[in-house]
């Protein structure tokens, strides 16, 4: 005889079945801003579909089950044959094929390619983050592959295909590949100079074969890698296949896959290297210059990644505190909880239009925008990936001891919080980027400025704050010790003039008084109460409005 004890009440509907991109007003109107009027239909349309199946059950369950279920390495078949294969659970092949299709590996070719690129790899990331790996690096590969037009006549149209073609065969007769990328190793990991890879030179021109390890290798069951190793010449950046044009298996030994905080379901290896035919990729010496493009574009990803998650760690506490009802009334309509959702959103917000920014400044192209993103990417990566974890802490407390509990998503989402602030360059190599930017490449500088000064005059906080970064500009005391101290400031100021600009009133006031008028403590939930916070919220509920 079951015993009835009481009824299941005050508890909140799952957030499914929604728009991802639609309900972030933020991010379609940075689409929108960006997005030329003759491709706003085209754009929005292809974006909404994108951001339906985000928000869909089945694409949310694809997601549990792709990180529930990490890869397995296969390194033999049943015979004792070395295959060195990975395994993934099908929602992964489902979930990257969805983002192939939608073209999240093809920005370098369309209109606006770049900002509808960045947009949808936003919404898609909020599915599942993991698979995103593989598409960034897919699609980052591109402007090095340019060096050679050889190579990138042949491998160009594989990589911004819509078509995912899982498992391992000559990539020329796919229809469609991805690449990976393995640059670090043991005993240097970010100092890339210090790799001891070798590269020898065959009698066909521009053909080596490398020996040595990768300590990180990103989607090893990728088509091919880029990677760099020490030829004759110097460090010099190589395409390797994992399958050659005969058929044959390229050797590449992965040794493990790597067991990471999270990520999970994404899978990185340690592989080695010996006697693996690669082909050069631009001249020797130069391999740095050459991956850096690939490098940089990568880091745009890491700044959209993070915004990515810091909106949905947002949209789900938000949407909780709206149905979740404590001390004689819903959540949010508590004003210190209304506080601490304010503050997140925010944050979240200023991370989705620095992006989004970024990425029209690589639709538009000029030497004035580039100039611009030689500073602002690393700036922009350094504090966005740095604001993602702790604003993830403070969503999943929002849901209270259910955060913490895995069926809620949030612990997932935490775990993956820091990665992209590792990911290409941690912090002080960051910072160190904007130092390198303003001491070598004056016109970054002006193009910075310009950008900034664009807004000035309009909020007197933030005109103090530009004051401020070129007193500390000009101060050149001490100035590596004070690098990430110099990379925040130019981050946030850049924030707050792009907010000033365009966002509503509510959102920038609250930012520039908080952000660079110092009317705020060190948590979230310490705006000053005389701000119209109701409205900052309201703008980021994932609802329709």
């Amino acid at each position: 005889m079951a015993a009835t004890t009481h009824t299941v009440s005050n508890q909140v509907p799952p957030l499914t079945g929604y728009d991802v991109f639609a309900t972030d007003r933020a991010l379609s109107e940075a689409v929108q801003r960006h997005t030329s009027p003759d491709l706003q239909a085209e754009v929005r349309g292809e974006l909404g579909g994108l951001g339906r199946a985000a928000g869909s059950a089945q694409v949310q369950e694809w997601g549990a089950q792709a990180n529930a279920n990490p890869p397995v390495l296969r390194s033999h078949d049943r015979y004792g044959h070395r295959i060195d294969e990975v395994e993934f659970h099908p929602a992964w092949h489902r979930l990257l094929g969805h983002a192939v299709g939608a073209g999240l590996t093809n920005a370098w070719g369309r209109p606006g390619g770049h900002v509808r690129r960045a947009a949808g790899f936003l919404v898609w990331t909020q599915a599942e983050a993991g698979h995103g790996c593989p598409v960034s690096m897919t699609h980052a590969a591109v402007p090095a592959l340019r060096t050679d037009p050889e190579l990138a006549a042949a491998w160009e149209p594989l990589l911004t295909s819509p078509v995912y073609e899982q498992g391992l065969g000559p990539a020329e007769r796919k229809a469609g590949a991805l690449l990976g990328m393995g640059m670090t190793e043991k005993q240097g990991g970010t100092d890339v100079r210090a790799n001891t890879t070798r590269a020898e030179p065959l009698a066909a021109a521009g053909e080596y074969l490398l020996t040595g390890h990768k300590w990180f290798c990103s989607a090893p069951m990728s088509d091919g890698f880029l990677v760099l190793a020490q030829a004759p010449g110097g460090l010099t950046c190589f395409l390797l296949p994992r399958v050659l044009p005969d058929g044959t298996r390229n050797p590449f030994a992965i040794q493990r896959l790597k067991d990471k905080l999270g990520n999970r379901s994404n899978a990185s290896a340690e592989v080695e290297f010996d006697g693996t035919w690669a082909r050069r990729v631009g001249e020797e010496g130069r391999g740095v210059r050459t991956i850096i493009e690939m490098v940089a574009a990568t880091r745009l990803d890491c700044v959209a990644g993070s915004a990515a998650l810091m909106r949905q760690a947002v949209a789900q506490a938000i949407h909780h505190c709206t149905y979740r009802s404590a001390f004689g009334g819903v959540l949010i309509e508590k004003p210190l909880m209304r506080n601490v959702l304010a503050d997140m959103a925010l944050e979240s917000e200023a991370a989705t239009v620095l992006a989004m920014r970024l990425a029209a400044a690589y639709d538009d192209g000029s030497d004035s925008e580039l100039a611009f993103l030689r500073i602002a990417v690393p700036a922009a990566k350094y504090w966005v990936t740095k604001r993602c974890t702790p604003l993830v802490g403070e969503a999943l407390e929002c849901l209270g001891g259910n955060g913490y509990v895995e069926e809620s998503g949030m612990p997932r989402l935490l775990r993956e919080a820091p990665l992209n602030s590792i990911w290409e360059g941690a912090g002080n190599v960051q910072a160190l980027d904007v130092l390198r930017a303003l001491q070598r490449e004056p016109m970054a500088l002006n193009a910075f400025l310009q950008e900034v000064g664009r807004a000035r005059g309009a909020d007197h906080r933030l005109d103090g704050a530009i004051r401020d970064m070129l007193t500390e500009l000009a101060d050149l005391d001490g100035i590596e010790a004070r690098a990430r101290r110099l990379a925040e400031r130019m981050a946030l100021v850049l924030q707050g003039s792009l907010l000033v600009r365009w966002a509503p009133p509510e959102v920038a006031d609250a930012f520039c008084a908080s952000r660079l008028g110092g009317d705020r403590g060190a948590g979230f939930g310490t705006l000053p109460h005389t701000l119209d916070l109701a409205s900052v919220v309201e703008r980021a509920r994932p609802v329709a409005h």
